[in-house]
């Protein structure tokens, strides 16, 4: 409990204490001989003590031309049941209403706890290796490249890569998965984590402000910016409601006495103004939209706070809806669905021996970045090849399709079946299940390479955890050939896929997709590569995978999965809904009652002690109802 939490209990406390036992001298008759102006005295102590606070806020806020909110409803409410001699109900009032707000803001607390514990991943140090020793410096100041030392049970300052030593890696604040991760040399390792059971040497590979942890923190401190729509609903409610129930509380206490005299000439006109006065104020305490105010961006705290301990960072309350309505899940191939560990596993040579094409290919990718090309050195290093610089000029990326380079002084075009097309060089198709990379010395077809890469072992298990949340179409988008694309599609269980798709085709695509999407439901995209950032901006919900994904398909996710586990998507996808649900349980049940109160409230069938219960009772049930979002 905070101490602004303590000090309020403490005046509810005190109030109790001289409130309850005044209540039961009025209700017994012991306060009958006391002079009026003395009787309001003794009820005017326990409601400043409580109360002050509100009549503040109200007037600071009117100051400053924010006149109709709860503050002023309740300080006008129980001034008018002061005014009418009312003086228990204007202090139970205040002392009911100052009870709901601290359970709001304890209520509040708790759904805060899940996120703020993330704040704790925050490094307060990085052993910095300098020629004078060790010494702490703040990872702020700790430039990329630099060294660090980083022993058992300390958090990783920053991104790097594992130069010396071994340990288990504790990666829950990231992930949300407690199972820890063993490290080697040449591992790299994500700031946030904590070490464990060894003292490791790290190079630095990103300055703070551009690591793993820095960016997790501003996606967490920034979420409560982006409201949901029924976030923004529920604003423009308040905006317009508060000020109509309060000059319809004003027209209660004006018109009703001339109705009551003129329909009943023996009513006293005293009488009848004090009897609609104090309708009008139980009609205001019942007005009060705090019930709705409170719940519903509490509820989407709670949905946000129970997705971030299950390692799924929900940029924005906005996002959290609108995944509740995803139908539509389109997934980028390599390194989503699959591993994004291509190995080659065939060399088919025409008119030569295969390690020969296999050396030649090596050589032509070897100024390529792809893991594609990446993998064909591998394989050639692997044989026990070595790529000689000086034997290669002249290379030419053209990206999604091949490269042309000149080897030992020959032209070599590397590259899928499209970019032999475009040279005009015939080639023999290849049916393999995997990738192939086709390879012309000359103007002659020399043969194929085959890449394969391998399901990730949950992905089929993603799909059909989607589906039985309610999605109604997989699709996938891969630059892979048609076989190899349905052969992957096939294993899974997706429903559509689209091969042979540059990156500028895969932004085609969804806008396609998009563009039949029904009315009121939404399409989400699963990427992690660089060229994925412009479809995840794209798509109405992106989603990125933080542990492997790029900084820029990061960035422009709306969503980050930060262990990578695609199951999770299901599971965000039933939070979602959850909270939605809870989220709409509570505007029926809080517009209901109070529908309800102030039709009876304004009919003088109830009193204004019914309306502070109906009041603080139904933002308690509607605050306790938005917990359960944070469970989960």
């Amino acid at each position: 409990m905070t101490r602004k939490q303590r000090t309020a209990l403490i005046r509810i406390i005190i109030t109790a204490v001289i409130f309850f036992p005044l209540l039961i001298a009025e209700h017994t008759g012991g306060l009958d001989n006391i002079p009026s102006v003395l009787r309001l005295v003794i009820f005017l102590v326990p409601y400043v003590i409580i109360g002050y606070d509100v009549i503040r806020k109200a007037c600071i806020n009117i100051s400053k031309g924010h006149v109709f909110d709860e503050n002023f409803l309740m300080m006008i409410a129980t001034f008018g049941a002061l005014a009418v001699q009312e003086y228990p109900e204007a202090v139970a009032v205040m002392l009911f209403y100052q009870v709901g707000e601290l359970f709001q803001s304890y209520a509040v607390g708790k759904s805060r706890q899940s996120i703020s514990r993330m704040m704790d991943m925050a490094p307060e140090y990085a052993n910095l290796e300098t020629d004078d020793g060790i010494t702490r410096a703040d990872p702020d100041d700790v430039p990329v490249g630099s060294i660090i030392v980083v022993k058992p049970g300390e958090k990783i300052p920053l991104d790097g890569i594992v130069i010396e030593g071994t340990s288990m890696l504790d990666t829950s604040a990231l992930t949300g998965e407690s199972v820890p991760r063993r490290i080697h040399e040449n591992d790299s390792i994500y700031s946030g984590c904590v070490n464990g059971n060894g003292t490791i040497r790290v190079k630095t590979t990103r300055e703070y402000d551009d690591s793993t942890v820095a960016k997790i923190l501003e996606l967490v401190e920034n979420a409560s910016d982006k409201k949901a729509n029924i976030e923004n609903f529920i604003t423009r409610f308040a905006r317009y409601y508060t000020p109509v129930v309060t000059l319809s509380a004003l027209a209660l206490a004006i018109i009703g006495p001339f109705v009551s005299v003129a329909s009943n000439t023996s009513v006293n006109i005293g009488s009848a103004v004090s009897t609609w006065l104090l309708r009008a104020c139980t009609f205001l305490v019942v007005s009060c939209p705090c019930a709705l105010v409170i719940s519903v961006p509490l509820g989407f705290f709670g949905g946000i706070g129970a997705a971030s301990k299950h390692g799924i960072l929900v940029k924005g309350s906005n996002y959290l809806e609108l995944i509740s309505r995803v139908d539509t899940v389109v997934f980028d191939k390599t390194g989503t669905l699959t591993k994004g560990e291509f190995r080659v596993n065939k060399v088919i040579a025409r008119n030569m021996k295969a390690d020969d094409l296999l050396e030649t290919a090596a050589h032509g990718e070897s100024y390529s970045t792809h893991p594609i090309a990446m993998s064909i050195l591998e394989a050639y290093e692997e044989r026990g090849g070595k790529v000689d610089p000086s034997r290669i000029v002249d290379a030419h990326e053209d990206a999604g399709h091949g490269i042309d380079v000149c080897v030992d002084g020959k032209k070599v075009i590397i590259g899928n079946g499209r970019h032999l097309e475009k040279h005009g060089i015939p080639y023999d198709p290849c049916d393999e299940n995997g990738t192939v990379v086709y390879v012309a010395i000359g103007d002659a077809y020399a043969g194929a390479i085959v890449i394969s890469d391998t399901v990730k072992d949950t992905a089929a298990d993603a799909v059909r955890d989607m589906k039985k949340a309610g999605v109604t179409r997989c699709v996938m988008l891969t630059g892979d050939r048609a076989a190899a694309a349905g052969y992957a599609a096939a294993e899974l269980g997706i429903d559509e896929y689209y091969s042979d798709l540059l990156p500028g085709d895969k932004v085609a695509k969804v806008e396609e997709l998009l563009k039949v999407q029904n009315n009121g439901s939404y399409l989400a995209f699963v990427g992690d590569g660089i060229n994925d950032a412009p479809v995840l901006a794209r798509a109405d919900v992106g989603i990125a995978m933080g542990s492997m994904g790029s900084d820029a398909s990061i960035e422009a996710a709306d969503i980050v999965l930060m262990d990578d586990d695609i199951r999770k998507i299901a599971s965000v996808i039933k939070l979602s809904r959850r909270t939605m649900r809870i989220i709409r349980q509570n505007i029926v049940f809080a517009l209901f009652v109070k529908l309800l109160v102030l039709i009876l409230s304004a009919a003088g069938i109830t009193s204004m002690w019914a309306a502070v219960f109906a009041d603080v009772g139904v933002a308690v049930l509607a605050i306790l109802n938005s917990m359960r979002a944070l469970r989960y």
